[in-house]
């Protein structure tokens, strides 16, 4: 009897948890039912307006009600967007007067950066390889012709768009105060952008580039106080083994040294020193004002009409 008892005592909880384990089941499934519409039409509404979903909030956390403050501030507290101005001159940024150069400049850089790093998997810097792998790149690799000429194109059209851009900003007086250091930085940049050109030239190791290096280095041979020829090179003890070609070569002629230097300098040291200024430029533009652009113009909607 005892037995029977605890058994029948051990059947009524099992009994009682199953009871309630399936009250709740059809509890859950009855706010299912109830939910899953309503749900399911929120989704579909955040799908119509995707401002409103929880990834796009937590990227954007300002609403972007068509106030100033709340526009200046959808832009400041950004990662991405803060990286312009949250209100410029509507003057400064019309093609007819910016050309957009400096913007066009910057994106052949990043051409530029993209399609070096992919010919680097296929070059070797020595007297052995580079022609051979010019070659091999032009004539077996996949669209390794393609790639090679959006290198050398871009090279091109950066040198260009650098100089209308610093022509450009001539004409329009950019230069003047508050931006005379700006100026000097791009001047810099110029500089750098004709110095990434002539070390790619001798990289492919062909008969253009060694003797368009040779021209180059012998020129520097004049250079004051640094060349062995130059004004005051002498006074400071320079000679063809210590002076600027010699630094610029690797030795007193142009060989596997002056390749593998050129590579160097194209591939990390100029590239990296360019980076550092443009980050030093496009800083500059935002703290001196923005881009410099003509006397504000007033619209014939905005005129007010002057107090007597």
């Amino acid at each position: 009897m005892a037995e029977e008892n605890s058994s029948n005592g051990k059947n009524g909880k099992t009994t009682g948890i199953l009871g309630r384990v399936a009250t709740e089941v059809k509890a859950d499934v009855r706010s299912l039912m109830i939910d899953l519409p309503a749900k399911a039409k929120e989704q579909v509404d955040l799908l119509k307006d995707p401002t409103k979903t929880q990834v796009y909030t937590s990227i954007f956390r300002h609403k972007h009600d068509d106030t100033p403050r709340n526009r200046a501030l959808g832009v400041l507290s950004n990662a991405f967007l803060h990286l312009h101005p949250a209100k410029i001159n509507r003057d400064a940024v019309r093609y007819s007067y910016t050309w957009g150069m400096g913007g066009i400049t910057f994106y052949l850089f990043i051409v530029l950066t993209f399609t070096g790093v992919l010919l680097m998997f296929y070059y070797h810097p020595t007297k052995v390889q580079a022609f051979r792998d010019v070659l091999y790149l032009e004539h077996d690799v996949p669209f390794g012709k393609l790639l090679r000429n959006m290198h050398r194109w871009a090279a091109h059209l950066m040198v260009i768009t650098v100089w209308l851009h610093m022509f450009r900003v001539f004409l329009t007086g950019s230069y003047k105060k508050p931006r005379e250091f700006n100026w000097n930085i791009g001047v810099l940049l110029l500089v750098f952008t004709l110095l990434l050109s002539f070390t790619g030239y001798l990289l492919p190791d062909d008969q253009l580039g060694f003797w368009a290096v040779t021209v180059g280095t012998n020129m520097a041979r004049a250079t004051p106080l640094l060349g062995h020829e130059g004004p005051f090179g002498h006074m400071l003890g320079m000679t063809p083994y210590n002076d600027v070609r010699f630094g610029l070569l690797g030795g007193s002629i142009v060989d596997a040294n002056a390749l593998l230097r050129s590579y160097i300098w194209h591939c990390i040291g100029i590239p990296i020193v360019a980076s550092v200024l443009m980050i030093v430029h496009f800083w500059r533009v935002r703290k001196d004002g923005g881009i410099s652009g003509p006397a504000a113009v007033v619209l014939e909607s905005e005129v007010k009409e002057a107090r007597r």
